[in-house]
């Protein structure tokens, strides 16, 4: 299975500590960990993480070339933001206001990704959301 993790997945998936992946469930752990699924990150996940860090929000730390250079390492598949995946956002519902969600959103839509996030609203989409 092909799985595109949200922000904060993506954050807690790679601040492994102490046998614990943050706000994550044992079901998304083990999702994460089988070697047969395919792991996607996205541009707009870094650039998320990027420009709220400079607004100072504490639940998006990270070193954000040692993070790039661990999903790389770990193997995740990089998913940049394409012009389809712009236009798509246009016909998502206003379930949603977060422009990066929406636009992880349109690339699971478009790429036919599995999106894992722990975000019930980003969970009430009619989208391929494992929640």
């Amino acid at each position: 299975m092909r799985l595109l993790l949200d922000t904060h997945v993506l954050l807690w998936a790679a601040g492994w500590v102490d046998g614990k992946y943050g706000g994550l469930t044992e079901a998304a752990v083990d999702v994460l960990n089988d070697p047969e699924n395919e792991l996607y990150v996205s541009a707009a996940s870094l650039w998320e993480i990027t420009l709220k860090q400079r607004l100072g929000r504490q639940d998006f730390k990270a070193d954000i070339p040692l993070l790039r250079r661990g999903l790389s390492d770990a193997g995740y598949v990089r998913l940049p933001i394409t012009e389809d995946h712009a236009i798509a956002v246009g016909s998502l519902p206003d379930l949603h206001r977060d422009p990066f969600d929406r636009i992880l959103i349109a690339q699971a839509i478009v790429e036919g990704i599995q999106l894992v996030t722990a975000d019930a609203q980003v969970a009430a989409y009619p989208a391929p959301i494992w929640h």
